[in-house]
């Protein structure tokens, strides 16, 4: 048997649950009603926190952080931008944009749109709606909340609240771990920490702890590998050659699978001794680069792994994303040490 459980219909009964984003469901800002230019603060340096790195299309980078909200750089200037300004929540959980060049920040409080001039807030329904599932090419996706279960489809103009259909292991985990006995606790199985386009226009979304899960329009297919429910899935990457990597927090290992081109199954490949794997990336080269947290960044290109330790200072850095931008320089974001890019030889921290 392959390693994808059978595929579920995308029609299956979804149950509801508890609201993510406060809101109304439907539209976002009537395009009548002019939002507030956006308010920001000129900085001479990031904050400590930078855990997203995104380089947008019109050449300006965002910084995503912990507890400061977003930067704007645009080759001379920072800017801060918070909730003072607009922002939702100062909490960035992720950074992406559309084909316009609207660029949107995940939230836990909400999804923020800055169209250039202003932030507005992505209006969320309470619900999840099963008739959501669908997969457009223009379509964004965003994570939700920790112990919601649930991810969010933007069509360009509703957000759309989507829950997985039950599995063998959602099912297993709540008998194991009733609400009734854990009331306190802070995940649900099906908690996304990715989501992921492939060259073929499917989406993946690594979850924390049923596997990972592959949606193609019509049905949904479960990658569940032992590996991959031990621990929650940080990241998905295809590289050039067809092949999945999936990073996962809590192991020492990274887990690479070949695809088989016939059915699209994939076995396993390879594993390598990478730390706390939070993300990754495949350079213009076809090397592999990891965020290892504690234990810094690694680049594996097949056969060899290079290990940089990242310091601010004497003190150890931990790494948490790891970008490659549209000029192929690859960036870390980390906890406590800013943002830093590699020149070639090594990481240098990020100074404007």
């Amino acid at each position: 048997m392959g390693l994808f459980t059978n595929g579920l219909r995308a029609s299956a009964a979804v149950a509801l649950v508890a609201a993510v984003v406060a809101g109304a469901a439907g539209q976002d800002r009537p395009a009548t009603e002019k939002a507030p230019a956006a308010r920001g603060e000129v900085v001479a340096e990031l904050g400590r926190s930078v855990m997203y790195v995104f380089h947008a299309k019109s050449g300006d980078y965002w910084f995503g952080s912990n507890d400061r909200g977003v930067y704007r750089y645009d080759g001379k200037t920072l800017v801060n931008f918070t909730t003072t300004g607009g922002l939702v929540s100062n909490q960035i959980r992720g950074v992406q944009e559309d084909k316009a060049g609207n660029v949107y920040f995940t939230t836990y409080a909400g999804i923020s749109r800055f169209d250039g001039r202003a932030f507005s807030t992505l209006s969320a329904p309470a619900t999840a709606d099963p008739a959501g599932w669908k997969l457009r090419p223009d379509d964004l996706w965003f994570v939700g909340a920790p112990d919601a279960g649930v991810v969010f489809r933007y069509d360009g103009r509703a957000l759309h609240r989507l829950e997985f259909p039950r599995t063998k292991l959602g099912d297993e985990h709540f008998e194991r771990m009733p609400r009734s006995k854990f009331p306190n606790a802070v995940y649900n199985p099906y908690d996304v920490y990715c989501v992921v386009r492939d060259s073929k226009g499917r989406v993946w979304f690594g979850c924390t702890s049923v596997g990972v899960c592959r949606y193609d329009g019509t049905s949904f297919e479960w990658l569940t590998d032992r590996t991959l429910v031990e621990a929650p899935v940080r990241s998905v990457l295809e590289d050039r050659n067809g092949n999945f990597w999936f990073t996962y927090s809590g192991h020492r290992s990274l887990t690479g699978f070949q695809a088989v081109a016939d059915i699209g199954r994939l076995q396993p490949r390879a594993e390598g001794t990478i730390v706390e794997g939070m993300s990754i990336v495949e350079d213009g080269a076809g090397k592999l680069w990891t965020a290892a947290l504690r234990a810094g960044a690694f680049q594996y290109d097949g056969k060899r792994k290079v290990h940089y330790p990242i310091k601010d200072g004497d003190t150890p850095v931990e790494v948490f994303a790891v970008y490659r931008d549209n000029r192929g320089v690859v960036w870390l974001g980390t906890h406590n040490g800013g943002a830093y890019r590699f020149n070639g030889t090594a990481f240098e921290k990020f100074r404007p």
